[in-house]
């Protein structure tokens, strides 16, 4: 075995990683974005969509 084919593997598993990561993240992104969709069709509505006139009032 050579010093390049250490060099190289350590490339490819970095980058293997890193898609993995990436990839992950988009899934776990979509999911979130599924879940927050049928919470606000169920009726729940975000804290930060509240109506501008109730933001301050004391409530």
């Amino acid at each position: 075995m050579t010093h390049a084919f250490y060099v190289y593997a350590s490339y490819g598993f970095a980058a293997l990683v890193t898609i993995a990561v990436t990839g992950w993240t988009w899934a776990d992104g979509r999911a979130r974005r599924r879940e927050l969709a049928a919470l606000e069709a169920a009726g729940i509505r975000r804290r930060s969509a509240r109506p501008k006139d109730s933001v301050g009032n004391g409530e």
